[in-house]
């Protein structure tokens, strides 16, 4: 699953550069994952950490600290495996946010499911992952059966419901006052254990809990802390092995990188279950100090820009299609009149209206940005030409759920237009399969932030990591000069279309073409009995606005196809299409389950 990512950021901050990040320079810097977690939320104890912007609820870092030593003292009397998986699904809440630190900062494995897997998937994913405890919202348990997940010792409510469920809970005793040992009660069940945990928190803590009693455990690096499900665009769903080490790598880098800082702000929307969204708007907030808020809605343009209006984040992560909405819906009309388009044609008038427009977006996201990042999916490349021509600094990073996710990265005062950034320097390190003469093969990496394998399933392990560690992405294209870390995506492999005269295409470059043409929602080109052919679904909205009917519709969408066969190589041509009257399906980080349309 391979995920791009673009920074854009004011010319009035301080330069970006390239800072030493190996791996020894880092962990004497900061620590291992756990050191950062303990010395974030001990001084940062007052601050805000984590609201609900619906809700308004806030809960600062001591909070969610004390929130955390209640939920380990709970995996304590649980009776839990060593090491016991602990499964999470339900959508982004404060409450999420708080179990899966929780997980994380004990010994145990963290299993973060996706709330957009159907009850039959997810009860799938839960027995194969082996989670022994499961945290559910209330919603999706009602059509989950606990029957069906027979290696289940309980079910805890992320919504205050308390216990949902349990079987074979062995009776415990919770911590009592001095001299009381032999008064302390017996609790026979979860249910009744579970909900006298408060009690227990204020015995523990007789003074209140406090910043000098956070200290978590120190696990090996290489342990598993967190087996993330992708849901990518192949349909088939793997248990992603990722150790504290690949999480501390892309934590740091983070941190170091000052993607967040203390005190800063983030609207937090994407799938906090995904590797793009657990990085680097929980994990890198967090371990720096950010005020997280986190939307908990659908997140159309309309209502981010509202969000964006009220947070004012210091950093926007989102998804190409908001952007590509953003700038279909407000840039556009705008220079689509005749009268700017003669601006844009005469030197200097053109820089003025470029610095309108600009001032323009960096209001709709709230104005004290310092960058926004587009990842999940190739941001299009009439996009990322506008920016760069109104200078936007910004640069494009690349990623993927194997390496939690982060292989490269520039700052934008280094950045290549067209390329997905430098592999990380001292973290990662990547090579092509190409042979000699061919500039395009497969890109293989391999540095701290690579996987430890796939759960349960060694075949697909070995097929990804080589005998010498290196991991085989399925992403075509090649490194640049002059040092050979600078990364160009050409597409999927398992995408690319061979032809018979030995012809590679590449069927991500012509649909990024066609999507630009009017009228084009989104497009996919596949192989039909060797000839390309096009799925198009259209941009109805737009279509009616302007008044069109489905007969002018049809007849846009084949001038487009005359249009793009004039643009490509006669190799690219499409040769028929079918127009598809709804949305492609997608994964959770938008990105269109080809598998299903081909």
């Amino acid at each position: 699953m391979n995920s791009y990512f673009s920074f854009f950021s004011r010319d009035n901050e301080s330069p970006r550069t390239e800072r030493l990040t190996t791996e020894g320079t880092l962990l004497k810097k900061y620590g291992n994952l756990q050191e950062i977690f303990s010395r974030s939320f001990a001084e940062n104890f007052e601050l805000p950490a984590l609201s609900d912007f619906e809700k308004g609820d806030t809960v600062t870092y001591g909070s969610m600290a004390k929130n955390i030593a209640a939920n380990h003292l709970m995996f304590k009397l649980t009776g839990l495996s060593s090491k016991a998986h602990i499964a999470l699904l339900g959508k982004n809440t404060v409450s999420w946010v708080q179990t899966f630190m929780s997980v994380l900062t004990s010994e145990h494995v963290v299993v973060p499911i996706l709330h957009d897997f159907s009850p039959a998937d997810a009860t799938n994913l839960i027995n194969h992952s082996d989670a022994e405890l499961l945290f559910v919202s209330d919603a999706i348990w009602n059509k989950l059966d606990f029957n069906a997940m027979p290696n289940l010792k309980g079910v805890i409510s992320l919504d205050g419901s308390g216990v949902l469920a349990e079987r074979d809970f062995k009776p415990v005793k919770l911590p009592v006052s001095e001299g009381e040992e032999d008064e302390a009660p017996l609790y026979d069940s979860l249910k009744t254990m579970y909900e006298a945990i408060p009690d227990a928190m204020e015995i523990m803590y007789p003074y209140g809990f406090r910043a000098g009693d956070i200290n978590y455990p120190t696990v090996a690096p290489d342990n598993v802390a967190l087996i993330n499900y992708t849901s990518g665009t192949t349909g088939y769903s793997k248990g992603v092995m990722l150790t504290y080490r690949n999480l501390w790598g892309n934590t740091a880098f983070g941190i170091n990188a000052r993607l967040h800082y203390q005190g800063s702000r983030v609207l937090s929307f994407l799938p906090l279950a995904h590797a793009y969204g657990c990085a680097f708007d929980m994990l890198v907030p967090l371990a720096a100090g950010t005020h997280v808020t986190l939307l908990g809605r659908m997140p159309s343009p309309s209502v981010l820009l509202k969000a964006f209006s009220e947070v004012r984040p210091s950093l926007v992560i989102c998804v190409p299609l908001i952007l590509e909405k953003i700038y279909r819906k407000m840039i556009v009309p705008m220079i689509s009149k005749p009268p700017i388009r003669w601006v844009l044609a005469v030197p200097m008038l053109d820089k003025a209206l470029y610095g309108r427009i600009r001032s323009r977006l960096v209001e709709a996201f709230g104005g004290e940005f310092e960058e926004v990042i587009v990842g999940g999916a190739p941001l299009n490349p009439e996009v990322e030409d506008f920016l760069h021509r109104i200078r936007f600094p910004f640069t494009v990073g690349y990623g993927m759920t194997e390496c939690g996710p982060l292989i490269s990265y520039a700052p934008w005062r280094t950045f290549t237009p067209g390329s997905a950034g430098r592999t990380l320097r001292g973290l990662m390190e990547a090579r092509t399969s190409a042979l000699d003469g061919v500039d395009t093969g497969e890109i293989l990496v391999r540095g701290v932030n690579v996987m430890k394998g796939y759960y349960k399933n060694p075949e697909a392990t070995a097929e990804a990591l080589d005998s010498e560690g290196w991991l085989h992405t399925g992403d075509m294209g090649f490194l640049a000069e002059p040092d050979n870390r600078t990364v160009f995506i050409r597409g999927r492999y398992k995408s690319m279309i061979l032809r018979a005269n030995g012809q590679n295409i590449y069927p991500e470059e012509i649909e990024a073409k066609l999507n630009n043409m009017p009228y084009v929602a989104e497009s996919l080109i596949v192989d039909r009995d060797n000839h390309l052919h096009a799925l198009i679904y259209p941009d109805f909205e737009a279509a009616e606005a302007d008044g069109l009917t489905d007969d002018d519709l049809q007849d846009y969408i084949a001038r487009n196809i005359d249009e793009l066969n004039r643009l490509v190589g006669q190799y690219e041509k499409i040769q028929s299409f079918d127009r598809v009257d709804t949305e492609f399906e997608k994964t959770p980080k938008r990105s269109i389950k080809r598998f299903l349309y081909n």
